[in-house]
Order: C-alpha cells, then structure tokens, then sequence
C-alpha cells in the first residue's frame, strides 16, 4: 500500500479534471456545513440539504465542460424528473452521499463521481471533504493502462501524500467486517452471523466501500435499499483495488443499467456483498 502516483499525460490530466471537480463539490458542501442549515425530506423518506443541490450543479457543469456529451444521471436531477439515456458510457453521480452522516455532523459524508462503460464501473472518485480524504481507481477510456486504486490527502484544493490501496488477505483472526450504521438489516445481520467474524466496523456513506478497497475492512454486505449512484464509484475503487461487488443472491459482479424510458424505480440496487475476496462469502 505504498507506491505514490503522479497524476501526468493527457489521461491524468483528465483523471486530475475530476478529482478536482469532486473536490470543488465538497468545498460548497463545506460551505453549507459549517452554518446552520435544515433538510427537507424527499418522497422516498430520504432527507436531502441545499449542500446536495449545490454540489450537484458544480460537478454537472464541470462534467458538460470537461467530457461533452457523455451523459450524467445524478442524483438530485433525478428527483426532478430530469433522467437521460445512459447507453453505454454514462456518468453516475451522488452529489452528498451520507446526507444522514451530514445532519448528524460526524464527517462521514462523501462526494462520488463514476463513469460507467457497458455496465462496468470503469473509474470513480470518491472524496470525504470534512476528512480531508480523497480515493480514486479505474481508468478513463483512451488512456494509459493503469487501473489501480489509490488514497490521498486534501489540503484546501491541491492533491497530496497518494498511495496506491489494494485488498487485503483475510486475517487468520478472524474477518472485519463493515455494517452500515444507518441501514443495519435483519438480512444483513443473518448473513453476518455466518461469517468467522473478528470485528463489526461501522463508518457512513461510500466509505464503507473505499475501506474495503484500502484493506481496512475485509468485506460490506448491504441487504437494505440503495441507489446506483450510491455505489458505482466505490464499486470502480473495490474492483481497482483487487475486491469485487456481487450481486449477495448469484455472487455475481454488479452491473449497472439504465433501461430505456426508466424511471428512478429502475435505478435501485438489488441487495449485494463488497469483499476483498469471493472466497470469503458462506
């Protein structure tokens, strides 16, 4: 878990593009976090803040700038009704992923940017702006063959201290396993209770994923309702890091669709296992 990166050639640049864009988005997010602010809450029950528009709206016009054309279905653009044809490349954005992380003002909330290519999460950027923490892996089309998955520190908007991550071998000890602090179901705790389990962690949103890609946790099953853009880019991160994302009923890898003429119902995740090692599932 060493080998520091540089970010150079045209495919860093445009990889760097988004880092910083992730990076711009928390920095309004930030805004927003450090005064006093209330959520409204959407149809679904899910709460959602103005920090959640506001970064929405950086990261699209940033993407429109830097790839044209490429479509994005984001969250809050969702909601109101604005879902585009994703075809075959497609961005999948969660603009505050954690909202509940966000009201409770523990930190763990995260910005997640994912391009997605015929089904597969090719490259995502996951960025934890109060935590000055910053996660990437994958590779962008057209661009060098580096598809590993890295870590590093955010000082105000410059990039620093990046490692390369990878999966971890299980500890004969026993398993780390993540269960979400917000969403812990019966399902969840059935599958949990099979496992040769040394330590249950909990941290919020997409961090879950990137701590399985940074080998601090072994495995992440989630049997509760999400969303694709929950997911893709700390899926693109398990998967540059050596893990995999499968689906917890075939273990198969997780694809993501956006059928045509589909509605935010058809963007919903069928239950699935993140974890370092296939082998590891019961």
């Amino acid at each position: 878990m060493s080998d520091a990166v540089e970010l150079t050639g045209p495919c860093g640049d445009r990889m760097k593009g988004l880092l910083n864009l992730a990076i711009a988005a928390g920095e309004e997010i930030l805004k927003i976090y450090a005064e006093d602010f209330s959520a409204m809450v959407k149809g679904d029950g899910s709460p959602v803040t103005v920090a959640d528009q506001a970064a929405e709206d950086v990261i699209l016009k940033g993407l429109e700038a830097q790839f044209p054309g490429v479509p994005v279905v984001a969250e809050e653009s969702v909601e109101a009704g604005r879902l585009p044809e994703g075809g075959d490349r497609y961005f999948l954005v969660d603009p505050l992923d954690g909202t509940k992380e966000f009201l409770k003002k523990n930190g763990e909330f995260t910005v997640n940017i994912a391009l997605i290519e015929h089904g597969a999460p090719v490259f995502g950027v996951v960025y934890a702006p109060a935590l000055n923490e910053i996660f990437w892996g994958g590779a962008l089309p057209g661009g060098d063959k580096d598809t590993g998955a890295y870590q590093a520190r955010v000082q105000g908007t410059e990039i620093f201290e990046a490692q390369k991550i990878s999966v971890r071998c299980a500890p004969d000890a026993g398993l780390s396993v993540l269960a979400s602090r917000s969403h812990l179901s019966k399902e969840t705790e059935a599958l949990i209770a099979k496992l040769n389990v040394a330590e249950k962690l909990s941290v919020g949103s997409s961090l879950k994923l990137c701590w399985v890609a940074a080998g601090r946790a072994d495995l992440y099953p989630r049997m509760a309702p999400t969303m694709l853009w929950d997911i893709a880019a700390g899926d693109a991160l398990v998967r540059a890091a050596g893990g995999r994302v499968v689906l917890a009923e075939t273990g198969e890898d997780f694809v993501y669709k956006v059928p045509p003429g589909a509605t935010k119902d058809d963007l919903r995740n069928p239950h699935f296992i993140a974890v370092s090692d296939i082998a590891l599932l019961p």
